[in-house]
C-alpha cells in the first residue's frame, strides 16, 4: 500500500477514527502530495477535532434515518390493503410521506365493509409527526373500523371518536368519515375539520361538496352534522389530507381550484388519477404526508 502511495505521490498521510458513542464508525484520510510539509501535531488536532465533529453529525443523520424508517414502517403497517372493488365502488388510495423532514406522520385512509352492501370510506389526519402520531393514528383507525361495525350514522361515529380523543393527551385530529349505500346511490358524509371532499361528475365540472366543517376530534363538546350527496355511475369522491394542497406559498383556494382542474376527466382511470394528483400538486419540499382516497360509483 506504501509503494502505492509513493507512485501516486503521496508522502504523507494522517487517519483519523470517526467515533461516536464509544463506537468506531469509520475514519477520516488525509493525504498530502503538492505541499511538500508534512503533517505535524497542530494538523493532528486540527483532524481530531474535525473528525469528532463528523461521527456526531454522522451518527445523528444515522439515528434520523433509522426512527424515520421505523415510523414509515408503523404507518404503513397501519394502513389498509383493500381490494379495488366493493360493492358500487372502484376504489384507489395513496399514502405518501413528507418529502422534506425526517418525519411521518399521522395522516390515513380506509375503507370498511358494511353491512348491506354498504362502504365506509375514511380520511384523517392526527396533528403532529413521528412514531407517536403513527401510533395514535392506529389507535383511532382500530377505534373508527370498531364503530363503523355497529353501523352508526357518520355523525355517530366522529362523537365517539372525539370523546377517544380527548382521553389523549395533546392531540388533535381532523376527520372525515363518509358511508355510500350503493342500492340508493347516496352518501352520507360528516367533517371533523377536515378539508372538503371534491367530487367529478361526467359531463360537468368538478366541484368541493359544502359540508358542516365541525370542529376537529378532541375539542370535546362538539356536536357534529351529517351531509347527503348523490353518486350517479362515474361519478368521483376524492378524499385527501390538508398535505396535498396546503403550501406556505401558495393560497389555499388557489390550490383547491388546481386540485378541481385535476379532476376534469372523471372517467381517468384511478390509479391515474392518483398519480396525476401527488405528482401534480406536490413539491419536493414539501413539509407534510398525504393521504388520498378516490372512489367512483359504478
Amino acid at each position: 500500500a506504501g509503494s502505492l502511495l509513493a507512485r501516486a505521490g503521496v508522502h504523507s498521510y494522517l487517519a483519523v477514527p470517526l467515533i461516536a458513542h464509544g463506537e468506531v464508525i469509520g475514519a477520516l484520510d488525509l493525504k498530502r502530495t503538492s505541499n511538500p510539509i508534512p503533517f505535524d501535531e497542530d494538523d493532528v488536532v486540527l483532524a481530531t477535532e474535525l473528525a469528532g465533529r463528523a461521527a456526531v453529525a454522522i451518527d445523528n443523520a444515522r439515528w434520523f434515518q433509522s426512527v424515520r424508517n421505523t415510523a414509515l414502517t408503523l404507518q404503513r403497517s397501519l394502513l389498509p390493503d383493500h381490494p379495488p372493488e366493493h360493492s358500487g365502488l372502484e376504489l384507489a388510495s395513496r399514502y405518501q410521506p413528507a418529502q422534506a423532514t425526517s418525519e411521518v406522520g399521522g395522516d390515513w385512509y380506509d375503507v370498511i365493509p358494511l353491512s348491506d352492501d354498504k362502504t365506509a370510506l375514511v380520511v384523517g389526519d392526527v396533528m403532529g409527526n413521528g412514531i407517536d402520531a403513527a401510533a395514535t393514528m392506529g389507535r383511532l383507525r382500530t377505534a373508527t373500523c370498531a364503530y363503523a361495525d355497529l353501523d352508526l350514522a357518520p355523525a355517530d361515529v366522529l362523537q365517539h371518536l372525539d370523546k377517544i380523543t380527548c382521553d389523549l393527551e395533546h392531540y388533535i385530529v381532523t376527520c372525515l368519515y363518509a358511508v355510500y349505500d350503493p342500492r340508493t346511490r347516496l352518501c352520507h358524509l360528516a367533517n371533523a375539520g377536515h378539508m372538503p371532499p371534491a367530487i367529478g361528475h361526467p359531463g360537468r365540472a368538478p366541484e368541493l361538496l359544502d359540508l358542516p366543517s365541525g370542529a376537529p376530534l378532541g375539542v370535546g363538546g362538539v356536536a357534529f352534522e351529517a351531509s347527503t350527496v348523490r353518486l350517479d355511475p362515474g361519478d368521483l369522491l376524492v378524499l385527501y389530507t390538508d398535505g396535498l394542497v396546503e403550501t406556505r406559498q401558495h393560497p389555499i383556494d388557489d390550490r383547491l381550484d388546481v386540485l378541481l382542474g385535476f379532476l376534469d376527466e372523471p372517467q381517468r382511470p384511478l390509479e391515474e388519477t392518483c398519480d396525476l394528483l401527488l405528482y401534480g400538486l406536490r413539491h419536493p419540499d414539501d413539509h407534510d404526508d398525504v393521504a388520498l382516497l378516490i372512489a367512483r360509483a359504478v
